[in-house]
């Protein structure tokens, strides 16, 4: 039998425990010569790799905040994170890189990684080189070149994520580094919700830019035995690698889980899936029947969670848990409170639907970065919303019935469709516009923009998915797009966007 793997593993690179923290040492050195004090930003524009993890530990140590950054996004998109955040270096991919960095704000400096071969290979596309960015370091003779880092690890923040806006722009979520007793309830939140205990084997199939994923493996990649990177999510892949390495605790999201029912059942018999102790998914809805046939398959190791960015993990679901009430998202954790409000803000009895509010007592509170006024307006007296609807039965169970907000969730991904209409609206020959969600057996939800042209403009949906990949990350541009005239509009004259939408989920059962 091959022997077990241990330390940070993505393809055939393995880094030890000793290893990762000499190397983190010598990095948090060459980030303090680029000037990185505590509080300041290091953004990081890679897929997933053990540099990304590496940088991340490396700004943390000097109290730094890593700001992960969605390699999908173009240019522009990429320059407005960096800007706002004030980043003093940017760590990312040589072939991420290369395009762009004449596009991004000067004084910058960049650090460039090498694509490693697992990435390329799983992407399509031959490695590239660090050399191929001009004007950057060399991540690994850059990292070479430094004395390590020899003063004591400051108080650390946590991770600042850029989350998707509902005008236009992202939003930063900065929290203020945890006091010691925060971070006991952090992580003592992380092994109930997230199974991340000392010795565990994970995988991480998700991407590092994505804040569960991203806190999933932060932890992990310090307290377990092994954690095993993905490039990208495959189904067959995913099932050799849980056999192969013995993989027992991984964060998933629904979209994975129809993908690996979608295998045939001759696959699914091939590889030994007994090793896996814990499962934990969020981000998305799943379906009761897609959760209930993982519990068959697997066992009954499926467990979720309901949270955000903003609010963290504020309830778990175990698998006994969903066997009982279906479509539940759970109870509340140790230290989160749950509120269901109506629209006046009075809280309403079990049973009855209401938008959700939430608080986790053992967090830093949180601020958007240099946006404070859309910080106040999700806060309802302390506690928090995204925007979700729902009712807490009379055990205390959570359910999720729709979204007061016009976000969409598809495969996992927050996407607000204010982002792309903003984008639309300067596009030449468009009139108005709307973009929903509309509902995809794989993805839970697709993109449908419906768009009303300029009196003698003849504009074609062809022509407008030009547009939007010009200026937008390809999974913000819609699936569908229709072009229409005399559009249903509410009295105040915006298009009726629920009206649109809702025909699309009457026969679904669901909203959401």
């Amino acid at each position: 039998m091959t022997a077990l793997s241990v330390g940070i593993v993505s393809g055939a690179r393995r880094v030890t425990q000793d290893a990762l923290e000499a190397r983190v040492r010598r990095i948090a050195a060459g980030l303090a010569s680029f000037g990185v004090r505590p509080g300041d930003c290091v953004a990081i524009l890679m897929r997933n790799d053990i540099a990304f993890m590496e940088t991340t530990y490396a700004a943390q140590t000097l109290g730094a905040y890593a700001v992960p950054v969605n390699w999908h996004f173009k240019a522009g998109e990429i320059g407005y994170i960096l800007g706002d955040c004030g980043a003093k270096v940017l760590v990312g991919h040589a072939d991420l890189l290369a395009p762009i960095a004449s596009d991004l704000p000067r004084g910058l400096q960049f650090v460039a990684v090498t694509t490693p071969p697992e990435v390329a290979h799983a992407y399509g596309f031959a490695p590239v080189g660090a050399g191929s960015v001009a004007q950057a370091q060399e991540y690994e003779a850059w990292l070479n070149g430094q004395s390590p880092h020899t003063g004591p690890a400051l108080a650390a923040p946590l991770t600042m994520f850029y989350t998707s806006g509902t005008t236009g722009h992202p939003k930063g979520v900065r929290r203020p580094a945890p006091t010691a007793d925060q971070m006991v309830a952090i992580e003592r939140q992380r092994q109930l919700v997230m199974g991340l205990k000392p010795g565990i084997r994970s995988a991480i199939p998700g991407p590092l830019y994505h804040s569960a994923p991203n806190a999933f493996a932060g932890r992990a990649g310090r307290v377990g035995e092994v954690m095993v990177l993905m490039p990208r999510f495959d189904a067959v892949e995913m099932l050799a690698l849980i056999e192969r390495e013995r993989i027992d605790t991984m964060f998933m999201v629904p979209t994975m889980f129809i993908r690996l029912l979608k295998l045939p059942q001759d696959v699914r018999r091939r590889y030994d899936t007994s090793s896996l102790k814990f499962i934990i998914h969020a981000a998305a809805p799943c379906p009761a029947e897609t959760k209930r046939a993982m519990i068959e398959w697997w066992g009954p190791v499926i467990n979720e969670f309901y949270g955000s960015t903003e609010s963290s993990a504020v309830t778990f679901a175990s698998s006994a848990d969903t066997i009982a009430k279906p479509g539940t998202v759970g109870k509340a954790v140790h230290g989160a409170e749950l509120r269901i409000l109506d629209d006046e803000g009075r809280i309403l009895p079990a049973g009855e639907i209401g938008e959700i509010f939430t608080r986790f007592a053992g967090l830093p509170d949180f601020t958007y970065h240099n946006k404070p006024d859309q910080r106040a307006a999700v806060d309802r007296d302390g506690f928090i919303t995204s925007g979700d609807v729902g009712y807490l039965d009379e055990d205390g169970y959570l359910f999720i019935c729709d979204r007061k907000r016009d976000m969409v969730i598809s495969g996992g991904v927050n996407i607000y469709p204010a982002e792309i209409e903003a984008v639309l609206h300067h596009m030449p020959g468009v009139k108005d516009c709307v973009v929903f969600g509309i509902p995809d057996a794989e993805y839970g939800e697709a993109l449908m923009a419906v768009v009303e042209p300029a009196e003698a403009s003849a504009v074609t949906p062809d022509e407008i998915r030009t547009y939007l990949v010009r200026h937008l990350a390809n999974y913000k541009v819609p699936r569908f797009i229709e072009v229409g005239r005399d559009l249903p509009r509410e009295d105040s004259g915006k298009i009726f966007r629920r009206r649109l939408r809702d025909p699309y989920w009457e026969k679904t059962g669901r909203q959401i």
